[in-house]
């Protein structure tokens, strides 16, 4: 007599996910390739921050979605974030096209810089340090198939002007919210335009 088929765990965690995505209204990602969402954190802050696990918590109710949280703790340095940035993509094998850049601070300018020299499907930038004159390549050119900033009115850490300078020379869409630089009191606001710039992204994927 046969024995019953059993269920791996990966299998039950995929239609987990799939079921979850119906009662979301996820969009799903017509490809055997994974979708990498790599998070960079702002200076003063790390991989385990509210928003930067809120977006991966975000990312990963999507099946075929990989999020990876980077953690840029050892180092102030705009620089060896970046290279980070670039080690973390290496180790996955995350083909460009298929890859979208989250961050916060920073980690804006970490996302920002790294679409600059290889551009990629999103980059989703949270108050991003645009048009600062200590970072190198302070007004780097977004260079993302979907790109998205959400900057808050009164930030005392990095100006919103200038970086309203840059989206519109850039014709990048930005979110001005009435709240500071760590956006603590729109977090369910970004959570939902990430959400909907996560199924946009995936939806230009299925596409013919």
């Amino acid at each position: 007599m046969a024995q019953p088929a059993r269920w791996t765990e990966q299998a039950l965690l995929l239609i987990i996910q799939v079921i979850k995505a119906f009662s979301t209204g996820a969009t799903f990602i017509m490809t055997d390739t994974p979708i990498h969402v790599f998070l960079s954190h702002g200076l003063e802050s790390g991989p385990g921050s509210t928003k930067i696990q809120a977006m991966k918590a975000e990312s990963e109710t999507f099946p075929g979605i990989q999020a990876h949280a980077i953690d840029h703790s050892s180092t102030r340095d705009p620089a060896t974030r970046l290279a980070q940035m670039r080690e973390a993509m290496a180790e996955c094998n995350a083909k460009p096209e298929n890859t979208i850049l989250a961050g916060s601070s920073m980690g804006g300018w970490v996302c920002a810089q790294t679409s600059s020299e290889t551009p990629v499907l999103g980059c989703f930038m949270l108050a991003p340090a645009l048009a600062m004159a200590r970072y190198p390549q302070s007004s780097p050119l977004i260079q993302a198939d979907h790109r998205q900033i959400i900057h808050g009115w009164d930030d005392d850490v990095v100006p919103v002007a200038p970086v309203l300078d840059l989206a519109r020379d850039q014709g990048l869409p930005i979110l001005v919210l009435p709240d500071g630089h760590r956006l603590e009191n729109s977090l369910d606001r970004v959570v939902s335009e990430f959400r909907e710039f996560l199924q946009t992204c995936l939806s230009d994927m299925n596409r013919p």
